[in-house]
């Protein structure tokens, strides 16, 4: 039995254009897919690569701040100088040294000592302050609401000599220098120190001797010390609750002072210009 075939008519223009735009839709489709895709991988590298530059950035901003807290960190030391009082030894010349130490029998011979700090102080007075101070123990031994401090000076060289002493104030906070009190015992004998009278700065306090100058508590000159000799002494610290400028406004201030000991060079030694 023979089949019959079936009659196949050909596409109208109008199927054909159908066909074509569903081929034009489709390729349409396949590009945005394409552009969208490549869009959205554009857009993750640029995250990732803002990322990393906010990443920079941060770290950079990070490690500025350490270097600034560090920076911060070391200069608050050297003003402070491991303490409140720091005694040193400044110029020395050929066959003349002096040299310091916290104890008598200088088992530990040194050019700089640490006098210690006090904190939380109040007001006292001078009659408050116990009478052995320059006795009662070699280094530091403070009180409550004083500083002291003792140590000695020894002439290490094998000639006489002679020595300046000079000690200043290195820091000061909320005017805390016009009411504080030094007294420094040289060889058992005291001498107390403050600055001059707020309203009259060369009037002397009717307790002390008035400092040399704004930040120079004292400045002996031509000291004699014999080759081998020792002079101690013994520096206390308070504030004056008599002083008429101990009051509120200087509460939380501080005081910082250093002593130093050059020896004066004689025309032999002296430097040439």
């Amino acid at each position: 039995m023979a089949f019959r075939k079936k009659n196949i008519e050909p596409a109208t223009p109008e199927e054909v254009a159908k066909l074509g735009f569903k081929d034009e839709v489709k390729a349409a489709k396949d590009k945005r897919a394409d552009v969208y895709q490549h869009f959205h991988s554009q857009e993750n590298a640029k995250q990732v690569a803002d990322s990393k530059k906010r990443k920079k950035i941060y770290g950079a901003i990070l490690a500025s701040l350490l270097a600034i807290l560090l920076i911060m960190y070391i200069i608050s030391m050297l003003l402070t100088q491991w303490g409140d009082l720091v005694i040193s030894i400044g110029d020395v010349y050929d066959g003349k040294s002096i040299m310091l130490s916290d104890g008598a029998k200088f088992d530990s011979a040194v050019t700089t000592l640490n006098g210690g700090t006090v904190k939380d102080v109040t007001n006292i007075t001078k009659s408050w302050l116990p009478e052995d101070l320059d006795s009662s123990k070699d280094g530091a031994h403070n009180g409550e609401n004083y500083l002291a401090y003792t140590f000695y000076l020894r002439n290490t060289g094998d000639k006489d000599l002679e020595y300046q002493q000079v000690m200043s104030i290195t820091g000061v906070s909320k005017s805390a220098d016009e009411a504080i009190r030094f007294m420094v015992y040289r060889n058992g004998k005291p001498s107390v120190y403050a600055k001059g009278q707020y309203r009259n700065r060369k009037e002397a306090e009717t307790d002390a001797t008035k400092w040399v100058d704004d930040t120079t508590v004292l400045n002996n000159n031509k000291v004699s010390l014999k080759a081998g000799d020792t002079d101690k002494f013994t520096v206390v610290a308070w504030v004056e609750g008599n002083d008429r400028e101990c009051v509120d406004a200087i509460r939380g201030g501080h005081v910082r002072a250093k002593m130093i000991f050059n020896i004066i060079p004689d025309e032999t030694t002296a430097p040439q210009n």
